[in-house]
């Protein structure tokens, strides 16, 4: 992992006086405390303290276990790719129950193995510990898990750390709503090459099926001037791609002092010296305005790729959801990308079995399908949350009439994008590089700008460049090419 370069300071480490009240100030004081507390027991043990942070969810959750990793890292712990660690932390999901119910299993696993490693810490942060139910879950059923906190205080995290270490007690530590937004924190990225980028938190929307606006909170968007300074250091960092992040990116800006556009924040982005691609996600439909087509039409980093979500085709469900557009809305949106962007590769989510979904509505769901030609789609089965509006309602869909419609659908969608696909067969596109290939020896593989997956064959150090390389082979959703 690359690591950010913040140091903590000689000056922090001020084990006999107080904490500092300003962030982050205080959380560098704590990185120093805790390091010291670490350095001890690894003289004890004659070897080095390991942690592993392992991630559950979306983009927004791995930038967040960046900076968790960061933090670990910078109090002198080492980091390990598989749970057999000192620290092991989960990074948690709750927007799917199937994510949920991978985080109760491997906790199973952890809590038989900390039987046999008594002094192993065990912790969970992220969206699951935002919901109350599943917090007193945790402290009846997992008593061995040492330390819990959510979403808004994530910045904490040494501080959190610190009071488990000196108090060999249980620290739960979760807040409903977030006080500030702290920069300048440590952070260790997964790639040399790529960064994500937060540029805001939280959600306004209230989809009907969604617990994000419970757990994240409310929007905060990020001071333009912090965002740029990070893209900055990032550029002379040797980073070529980044990815701007946030629950809606396309109503960034509305609750700053002075208000911002995403589009005039993009296009800022592309100013930026070093910077090769710019890519975003999530764009909601109905704050995809038009000056965000021609910002993306005019900006040269800009990935020609955008991820729309639709969620239905019907326009009755949609209104059911909270989702402030209907299908008619949604084809007219596409249709003007189309005309601005003619090369736009598109890719979306969509919700198979929302409550009270007819086969009309499906249809419908199928017909935009058709009519878009999406690259690729997210597709899911409705998962109920608690707490959300449709999960009260009473007109829940039969689980074999659910399956029936998503394989549909799973095969209507990989039909049209392969089909789509295919047109590039023969092209010659630059590829950003990012890994071996996982399984066969001598290939690489990279994405596209279109964020497609491509393999072929090239020596190790390519790895992080962007090169040309003509596409042999389309395989469906991946290719096979040669540079």
């Amino acid at each position: 992992m690359e690591m950010d370069r913040y140091e903590i300071k000689e000056s922090d480490n001020r084990a006999n006086g107080s904490a500092p009240e300003q962030e982050p100030e205080r959380q560098y004081y704590y990185m120093a405390l805790v390091k010291e507390l670490v350095q001890k027991q690894e003289k004890e043990l004659g070897r080095p303290l390991t942690f592993c942070v392992t991630t559950f969810g979306c983009q927004m959750n791995a930038k967040d276990s960046e900076k968790l990793a960061g933090v670990l890292l910078s109090c002198g712990y080492q980091e390990k790719e598989d749970e057999e660690a000192d620290l092991v932390l989960y990074n948690t999901c709750t927007v799917r129950e199937n994510a949920d119910n991978k985080v109760y299993g491997r906790l199973g696993y952890l809590g038989s193995y900390k039987k046999k490693h008594p002094h192993m810490l065990i912790g969970l942060c992220g969206c699951m510990m935002q919901e109350e139910p599943v917090v007193e879950k945790i402290k009846q059923s997992y008593s061995f898990v040492d330390f819990i906190f959510g979403t808004h205080n994530i910045y904490k995290f040494a501080e959190i750390l610190y009071k488990r270490l000196i108090t060999e007690k249980r620290v739960i530590d979760v807040v409903k709503e977030a006080d500030k937004i702290v920069e300048e924190l440590p952070s260790s990225r997964k790639y040399s090459f790529k960064s994500g980028v937060n540029i805001m938190f939280g959600c306004n929307n209230f989809c009907s099926y969604c617990i994000v606006p419970y757990v994240r909170g409310r929007e905060r968007s990020r001071n333009p001037k912090d965002i740029i300074r990070e893209i900055e250091k990032l550029a002379a960092d040797g980073v070529k791609e980044i990815m701007l992040l946030g629950q809606n990116v396309n109503s960034y800006g509305k609750n700053l002092e002075d208000p911002m556009t995403f589009a005039d924040l993009l296009r800022e982005v592309n100013k930026v010296e070093g910077i090769q691609r710019i890519r975003f996600m999530t764009s909601h439909p109905k704050d995809l305005s038009d000056d965000l087509i021609q910002a993306m039409a005019e900006c040269d980093k800009v990935c020609h790729h955008l991820h729309l979500p639709l969620q239905s085709g019907s326009s009755r469900l949609l209104k059911d959801m909270n989702r402030h557009y209907d299908k008619e809305q949604y084809l007219a949106l596409v249709e003007k990308i189309k005309k601005a962007i003619p090369d736009i590769s598109l890719t979306t989510d969509i919700i198979v079995g929302y409550p009270g979904e007819t086969e009309e509505d499906f249809l419908d769901t199928l017909d935009v399908v058709e009519k878009v030609g999406y690259d690729s789609a997210y597709t899911f089965i409705y998962s109920k949350r608690s707490g959300t509006p449709a999960a009260k309602r009473e007109d829940q869909i039969p689980e074999d009439v659910v399956h029936d419609r998503f394989d549909r659908l799973l095969k209507t969608v990989q039909t049209l994008g392969a089909k789509k696909a295919e047109q590039l067969t023969g092209q010659r596109l630059p590829v950003l590089v990012e890994s071996l290939n996982d399984h066969e020896e001598g290939l690489v593989t990279g994405r596209l700008a279109n964020n497609s997956v491509v393999h072929f064959a090239a020596d190790p150090s390519v790895i992080g460049q962007i090169v040309d390389v003509t596409l042999k082979e389309c395989k469906g959703f991946y290719y096979l090419g040669e540079m």
